[in-house]
């Protein structure tokens, strides 16, 4: 039992409190970065597709195989390059984000995440076309609630995840190869397969994360660089996420 008489076993505690308090404030921060993340890329998504699609067949411009109804901002967008635009932009975004955020002050790191997020959200527009709304919605909330319980599980457990670092990342390099050698083949199986093993690589990055980002918190760190930290959990966080969102939509999605 501590000694509270002792001044030295009262600023042990105080500084641990200090700690905790401090930690759980960092780490709320991170996850209100990455619901914001969220948010826009969800919100994108929709208005993007809505300015893509119509109803009336005498405004379309083209309509793809499924019977989708294109307005010419959609052909453009499905059926031009501005898809591959957006993509290339996002991924150049994210990677100057990566490597260059400790040279960005908070407000530029946090506006490029937040462009970063509305990027991906332009280019999620074609899962409103390929998958149908309710199942969208479905996979969602099983991806929040597997996400949750397993975010929540690596920031209580005692137990070192770092030795699962370089065995997820592995597995994350394995999925990136067999996806591109997979656009090639248009292989239905293998598809499923990348699938399968991306849900079991996100879950556990996701667990991972969580730890690194909590175990990266230090107190003495000014608000600069606290900020930083808090906008690059944050990504990783939300690149988990949006990646374990889309494995578990192949598997699970109904398509129209």
């Amino acid at each position: 039992m501590a000694d509270y008489n002792n001044p030295i076993a009262r600023g042990a505690a105080g500084t641990a409190a200090a700690i905790d308090v401090g930690l759980r404030a960092y780490m709320l921060r991170v996850y209100n970065y990455m619901l914001a993340g969220l948010a826009i890329t969800g919100a994108t998504a929709y208005g993007t597709y809505l300015a893509a699609v119509t109803d009336n067949p005498a405004a379309a411009a083209a309509h793809l195989p499924n019977g989708v109804l294109l307005t010419a901002f959609g052909v453009a967008l499905f059926t031009g390059p501005l898809m591959w635009v957006l993509l290339l932009g996002s991924l150049g975004l994210v990677l100057f984000l990566s490597f260059r955020i400790q040279r960005m002050s908070v407000t530029a790191a946090r506006t490029s995440f937040l462009v970063y997020a509305a990027l991906v959200g332009a280019t999620f527009a074609s899962l409103f076309v390929v998958y149908t709304q309710m199942s969208i919605a479905e996979v969602f909330f099983i991806t929040a609630a597997t996400f949750g319980a397993m975010s929540l599980w690596g920031y209580t457990t005692r137990a070192d995840l770092t030795g699962f670092g370089s065995f997820l990342f592995m597995g994350l390099i394995g999925i990136v190869i067999a996806a591109i050698v997979n656009i090639f083949l248009q292989n239905s199986m293998m598809a499923f397969v990348i699938s399968v093993i991306g849900v079991i690589v996100f879950t556990g990055l996701t667990a991972y994360d969580t730890q690194w980002i909590k175990n990266n918190y230090d107190v003495q760190d000014d608000g600069t660089v606290a900020g930083r930290k808090a906008i690059f959990g944050a990504l990783k966080l939300y690149l988990d996420f949006i990646n374990l969102f889309l494995m578990i939509l192949r598997l699970m999605g109904n398509r129209r």
